[in-house]
């Protein structure tokens, strides 16, 4: 057989991924044998030790591998990932905003280009994007997975917001995606009280395609023991998959911390979505993508630029504030006394220096 001299299509095929991990597995028969020359792409964001939180770095190593991806004609689909088994990704590296960017509004707009243009990465990719969560996703890690085609979850994971709370907007994908998954009010619900989810309520909403216990107690895998997943009703509210709270709460937790964490089932349900997917015709696959996908792009596209305004600008007042707080605060504080900060607004004093330093956590005086 002749030997085709393929053209190279990615932007800079010497370019050194250092945030993430980029590795090829093999995609797998229907019986779950190795294919020979087919592969996943799994991209890993590799910052464990701060829950994946993605730094300026690692955006453009997620753009740069999913170009990989998209032009390697060999892979089938991609797997977005975290590394270790606490997080997918926490969002934003809240240590590099306190650090940099707060107070900096024209470096955090030029930041933002790059956070977009890592979401439009996911949203135009060549290939189906599975998003793999092990752990966490919040903030901007629940907007990146949310551009995702498909979500498979471990059933510890937790899905939610946080922008409101730490100084931000979730406007890098969370209002215009999520009313897409579980509609208006839920989507309001999410966004503004940034309470977080259980895998079980994300699934319940239609906000993932599957979730997977991944937790071994006494050698066998049991569910999620955090979250109610036996009883749908509760003085006419459904419960069924809401987490636990106050003593059902840490005595779940209890059990969490003495059994062990096995992600072979995730790996085998992520596996197995691959080989749904190779069994496909390529072209009519990824044109089937494509026209899903411009549902989330319609209201993407319109909104990505003004957000990305906002957001720099906010970076000199309720942004600086918030995540100061959570970078400079007690593991136990990392919010604003709010109570203070209204107060002192509505009595009309501006945003500075003085102001902000006078509600963070243990700031100023106790009035």
């Amino acid at each position: 057989m002749t030997t085709f001299d393929f053209r190279n299509h990615e932007i800079d095929a010497n370019y050194r991924l250092t945030d993430v991990a980029y590795e090829l597995h093999a995609c797998k028969d229907n019986a779950g044998r190795p294919v020979d020359g087919l592969y996943a792409a799994w991209v890993i964001l590799n910052n464990p030790k701060e829950m994946n939180a993605y730094t300026t770095r690692m955006i453009k190593d997620v753009i740069v591998a999913l170009r990989r991806a998209a032009t390697a004609r060999d892979v089938v689909a991609v797997v977005l990932t975290g590394a270790g088994d606490r997080a997918f990704c926490a969002g934003g590296n809240t240590r590099e905003y306190a650090e940099y960017y707060a107070g900096r509004p024209e470096e955090y707009r030029q930041y933002m280009r790059l956070f977009n243009d890592m979401v439009t990465s996911v949203l135009t990719c060549d290939k189906p994007v599975i998003c793999r969560v092990n752990g966490v996703r919040v903030g901007g890690g629940q907007e990146v997975g949310m551009a995702c085609d498909y979500t498979i979850a471990s059933d510890l994971a937790t899905f939610g917001q946080a922008g409101p709370r730490h100084g931000s907007a979730p406007i890098g994908g969370a209002t215009d995606f999520l009313p897409l998954f579980v509609g208006v009010e839920n989507a309001m619900l999410s966004c503004t009280a940034c309470e977080p989810w259980s895998a079980y309520k994300a699934h319940r909403l239609g906000l993932i395609t599957d979730v997977v216990p991944v937790l071994k107690v006494n050698g066998a895998f049991v569910r999620n023991p955090r979250v109610v997943t036996d009883r749908w009703i509760d003085d006419g509210r459904i419960v069924y998959g809401e987490l636990k709270t106050g003593d059902e709460a840490r005595a779940a937790l209890d059990v969490v911390k003495a059994g062990t964490i096995d992600f072979s089932r995730l790996d085998a349900r992520v596996d197995a979505l691959v080989t749904s997917l190779m069994n496909t015709f390529p072209g009519c696959l990824t044109k089937t993508v494509e026209a899903i996908r411009t549902h989330k792009l319609f209201h993407w596209d319109r909104n990505r630029e003004s957000a990305r305004a906002w957001l720099g600008l906010n970076m000199l007042t309720e942004a600086n504030a918030g995540f100061r707080a959570f970078n400079e605060g007690p593991k136990d504080a990392r919010e604003v006394d709010f109570v203070r900060l209204r107060k002192k607004l509505a009595a009309g004093e501006k945003w500075s220096d003085t102001l902000i330093d006078s509600v963070l956590p243990k700031g100023g005086d106790a009035k």
